[in-house]
């Protein structure tokens, strides 16, 4: 027999305001702008320009007419779910971190090979074939789905049945287009087209052909000796086909014009000393006049005189009352997002002020998130949207607000320097060490620690990583 029960639970759930915030918050200022002309085109409730009274918007005047009116009052027309599913521009499942970057104008690298592939005298089915797997091409220059899977696409899609072999001779035809080492499947073979396509090549050419083709693990591993005994080499041959090998492009695709991606470094802060009085600005994009159109206003005022009853009167002030409600929940999510960056920013301001000063990077000191959240009285998720996405420009550069948070590490003197310092005098020890015999970890350690660093090997390989440094074996020269 089934039971009736009551169950009451607590749960935490973000108003349409707090989403809008927090999606303004972590949207760079290059895309700011044109994050507010989105809006402007889909809400003509909102403009721009400055608001006419000083402290009340046109938008709260009106949401007052909603509940002071007896004559009309607005929510006696609307039933919650008339609106409450409205969603602004950039709900739902628009996610503003994965907005593309500006990219520089010319074609796509699938445009120049489907150009390239024109020229070539191929039947209807070889063409199809040829479309299918250049649009399986990845943004590096690779191809990486397995043939069988581009065979069943085109036995689904499009349905011609081919074989292995038509396809692989397609592909052949591919990778000898421009850029060099297109359409590859691995690495290796990468490499190998693009040996196979110089010109007037001599003996070093050869060599390196042989390396690639025989020889690839011990290259990638760098065992050079190896690779010395295996084909019967000695150390200068080896050196210079190696470098003809390092001169190679290991992602074609990266080199098309189509896929350059020009990312803008714009400011969200700027910074000036004036005599040692640090004084911050934002940045003017980021503080754009908008305000509530006055002519929705008055549309919204002359309702009172129509008739209460009137269908279409209702459905006319539910659209209304969306476009006002959405108009002010941006107006105050941008303020919001303002008032949040200028905190934000003037805390690490004091928190690093001696760095600030002068940009002497050994004056920066270990901080992280907590410490900033706990100064201004804010989540730690909302400094990390602001240190991951913003920028400030000093007169000594412009940096990335994640630049400035780091780790502490304790020295022989018991005192606390940030993980920073640490980090460059590890990238020091690599540059200037006998590249013929790099330095281990465990060697880089005995230095740090000699230095009055406190560090453990572990500690020395993530910093390492963390530079892109690889570790002693691959950093071996002849």
């Amino acid at each position: 027999m089934q039971k009736l029960g009551l169950i009451q639970s607590l749960g935490q759930k973000l108003s349409p305001q707090q989403i809008q915030f927090i999606k303004l918050l972590q949207v760079p200022t290059a895309e700011l702008e044109a994050r507010i002309k989105e809006e402007l085109e889909v809400n003509p409730a909102l403009e721009e320009g400055r608001e006419e009274s000083s402290e009340e918007s046109t938008s709260e005047e009106v949401s007052k007419e909603d509940t002071s009116n007896d004559e009309l009052n607005v929510d006696d027309y609307l039933n919650e779910d008339d609106y409450a599913g409205y969603k602004m521009q950039g709900d739902g499942n628009y996610n503003e971190e994965e907005r593309d970057m500006p990219i520089s104008s010319g074609s796509s690298l699938q445009e120049q090979l489907i150009d390239q592939l024109g020229f070539l005298k191929l039947d209807e089915t070889q063409e199809i074939i040829g479309r299918q797997l250049i649009g399986s091409i990845e943004a590096d220059g690779y191809i990486r789905r397995d043939l069988e899977a581009i065979m069943n696409d085109l036995a689904f899609s499009q349905n011609i049945e081919t074989s292995l072999d038509e396809v692989e001779a397609v592909l052949y035809k591919i990778q000898s287009f421009d850029p060099p080492g297109i359409a590859a499947r691995s690495l290796k073979e990468c490499l190998c087209i693009q040996l196979d396509k110089k010109e007037n090549h001599g003996a070093e050419v050869d060599l390196a052909q042989k390396i690639v083709s025989q020889c690839f693990e011990e290259f990638t591993k760098k065992h050079y000796d190896k690779i010395e005994k295996k084909l019967g080499v000695d150390e200068e041959q080896l050196k210079e086909a190696i470098h003809t090998i390092t001169k190679l492009n290991p992602k074609p695709g990266g080199t098309t014009d189509g896929l350059v991606r020009v990312q803008y470094l714009l400011p969200d802060f700027i910074l000036t000393n004036d005599d040692g009085k640090l004084e911050l600005t934002l940045n003017s994009k980021n503080a754009p006049e908008l305000r509530v159109s006055p002519s929705y206003s008055d549309m919204f005022q002359s309702y009172h005189k129509s008739d209460k009853k009137d269908k279409k009167l209702k459905e006319t002030v539910s659209f209304v009352k969306q476009k006002l409600d959405a108009a002010k929940w941006f107006i105050d999510a941008v303020k919001q997002r303002q008032q949040t960056l200028l905190n934000t920013m003037n805390a690490i301001i004091k928190y690093q002020y001696d760095y600030f000063l002068d940009g002497d990077e050994t004056k920066l000191k270990p901080m992280i998130l907590k410490d900033i959240a706990e100064i201004i009285g804010m989540d730690i998720s909302t400094i990390s949207r602001v240190a991951n996405s913003k920028a400030i420009q000093t007169e000594f550069g412009i940096f990335p607000l994640k630049y400035f948070f780091s780790e502490g590490i304790s020295t022989d003197s018991g005192e606390d320097v940030s993980s920073r310092e640490v980090k460059e005098k590890l990238r020091k020890f690599i540059e200037d060490e006998d590249k013929s015999k790099p330095l281990s970890d465990d060697k880089l350690e005995k230095l740090l620690k000699a230095e009055g660093y406190n560090i453990a090997r572990r500690t020395v390989a993530k910093y390492r990583e963390q530079l892109n440094l690889p570790v002693a074996r691959l950093r071996k020269e002849l």
